[in-house]
């Protein structure tokens, strides 16, 4: 079915209330596994349909946050999801006293126990209000960045459209592109302080009800992390600031010199060539045309997919007055259909948006047949690589897209790879701090992320920028806002994506049958399992960055750079 022709209807939440309640007491009076099963399929059921009108809700709001229809029925989700979920607590509660778990663990899988022991312990009927408020404020936040109306050479621009001109090889261009673009966040400096402020005493509060000492540990289990703690991020972390800052660092030295710059500034970090990044050659049309053909020879099982995709409308790829910034793809479960959301804006980043995501919606419709809501996305580091790793598993079309520039974009899209993962980490690193220090004020968080970004990017500076030097960069990161925890899965999934590099090297072939094993697995495993069942190395084994990095640095020392 088409997106357009999708039907939109707001769910009664007291008829899905009395249903999933009603098969709930059936579900705990079963007298065998089997009448269990019959329950579980059918309060799935109920939960697609929740979680399918309320993506089409969503999906429609992003894609124009100025519809008054679409606005209201996304507030009414922010109210009555957390009443969902309450309900989804007492089914998963009914589910963990099964006394047939181990034949619903055959037909079901682990994973679903292991998920809802994590889910039942960081929610609790007492904190439904604050997640409400929590909703509304995300909400609010996400329409302030979507306002944005920035003047520019005589035009009123997006964030997302002004992107382009954030690399624009004239370096008065690119530096005046960047005073527009956070003359926006300075301006509205306050009200980002204001909305994170109350966010976190909100989410700090709901942790303390629930019995957590803070919301770290509500955090992970609410990011549904089952087998890794901070301890095992914390020593991600430091093996990153072991082994990717300093070759971080002489990437951005040799940046420096392509540039011909006796200093990198804050507005010189996104221009690689003196000569301009890689951008396509074509129109959004013309992408997704030659993203046919890319999909169609890389594998049946893509072809496949990306035909499904394009036939169904459910890629919205371009930038529009109104639209959410940024991109994203979700699934809606009763359609069995996943949907790609992006911004294009005429760089790189558009190839790459849609290879990304794309790799999220290959795994979304590979495994959109698993038994439960729970599968059809792994836990978020999971997911990532197989977004980060369609990246590099396209690598032999990109002469489609960029044509004689096509080893430039290879140097570019491996090295600014490595040059984010010091970036996932001060993302993580910050939330730690903001959320084991709750009451810190706004001044304290915004010094602590900039004495964080001296130690991950020590060459960075913003001493033209005043906003950006007391520590404000992080305004812009949705992520912080909406997703508390979300980015280190970032890095995690990039060093797995950075094996598949590495695999695809030496034997291509098996490469993409690991991939697509992992991809039809679903969220059927953890983490850590995932990751051994694509036969690659856990990002937290002590020496895992150190085993891999050699081959990247070679391969990127390899380049004349200086010639792209």
């Amino acid at each position: 079915m088409k997106f357009s022709e999708m039907t939109y209807e707001r769910p009664n939440m007291g008829d899905i209330s009395s249903q999933m309640k009603e098969r709930i007491a059936a579900l705990s009076r079963a007298e065998t596994a089997d009448e269990q099963l019959e329950q579980i399929a059918a309060i799935n059921n109920l939960r697609n349909h929740f979680m399918s009108m309320a993506e089409l809700a969503s999906i429609r709001n992003s894609i124009d946050t100025r519809d008054e229809f679409y606005k209201a029925e996304k507030e009414y989700f922010d109210t009555v999801s957390p009443e969902m979920e309450a309900i989804e607590t007492e089914f998963r509660e009914a589910l963990l006293a099964s006394p047939f778990r181990a034949e619903l663990e055959k037909h079901l899988g682990a994973q679903l126990f292991k998920l809802a022991e994590v889910q039942k312990r960081s929610f609790g009927n007492a904190i439904v209000a604050d997640m409400q408020e929590t909703n509304r404020l995300v909400t609010e936040y996400n329409a302030l960045v979507a306002s944005a109306k920035i003047p520019f050479e005589g035009k009123n621009l997006t964030l997302s459209q002004i992107g382009r001109y954030l690399n624009a090889p004239d370096r008065h261009v690119r530096r005046s592109a960047n005073e527009a673009r956070y003359a926006f966040f300075a301006k509205h400096e306050e009200d980002f302080d204001r909305l994170y402020d109350e966010m976190v005493k909100l989410r700090t509060r709901m942790a303390r009800q629930l019995g957590y000492d803070n919301y770290v540990q509500m955090g992970y289990d609410r990011m549904n992390r089952t087998d890794y703690g901070p301890a095992e991020t914390r020593r991600f972390r430091d093996q990153i600031k072991r082994h990717i800052v300093p070759l971080a660092e002489s990437l951005r030295e040799r940046q420096r010199q392509r540039l011909g710059l006796d200093k990198l500034q804050y507005y010189d970090l996104a221009l690689h060539f003196p000569t301009g990044n890689p951008e396509p050659k074509g129109d959004p049309s013309w992408i997704v045309e030659n993203g046919r053909r890319m999909y169609r020879e890389l594998s049946p099982e893509t072809d496949a997919f990306f035909k499904f995709m394009v036939d169904n409308e459910l890629l919205d790829l371009q930038s529009r007055d109104g639209k959410r910034v940024g991109g994203y793809c979700t699934i809606i479960p009763s359609a069995k259909a996943p949907f790609i959301f992006a911004n294009f804006n005429g760089t790189a980043h558009d190839v790459t948006v849609l290879t990304h995501e794309a790799g999220h919606a290959f795994q979304a419709f590979e495994s959109r047949n698993l038994p439960c809501p729970e599968y059809y996305f792994p836990t978020s580091e999971a997911a990532e690589i197989h977004s980060m790793s369609m990246e590099f598993f396209t690598w032999d079309w990109m002469n489609l897209f960029f044509e004689e520039d096509t080893e430039k974009f290879k140097f570019y899209h491996l090295s600014t790879s490595v040059l984010m993962i010091p970036y996932f980490a001060v993302v993580d690193e910050f939330q730690h701090f903001v959320y084991e220090n709750p009451t810190a004020p706004p001044q304290e968080r915004k010094a602590y992320w900039r004495e964080l970004e001296r130690t991950y990017f020590p060459s960075r500076t913003y001493e033209e920028n005043e906003y950006l030097e007391r520590g404000g960069y992080w305004h812009q990161q949705l992520h912080i806002f909406n997703y508390p925890f979300y980015y280190i899965d970032y890095g995690l999934a990039q060093v797995c994506a950075l094996q598949f590099w590495t695999k695809i090297q030496s034997n291509k072939e098996q490469a993409w049958k690991d991939y697509l094993h992992l991809c039809q697995l679903g969220g059927s495993r953890s983490f850590v399992e995932l990751v051994q069942a694509a036969n690659l190395r856990s990002p937290f084994d002590e020496n895992c960055i150190e085993s891999m990095i050699g081959d990247i640095a070679n391969w990127l020392d390899s380049v004349d750079d200086n010639a792209l």
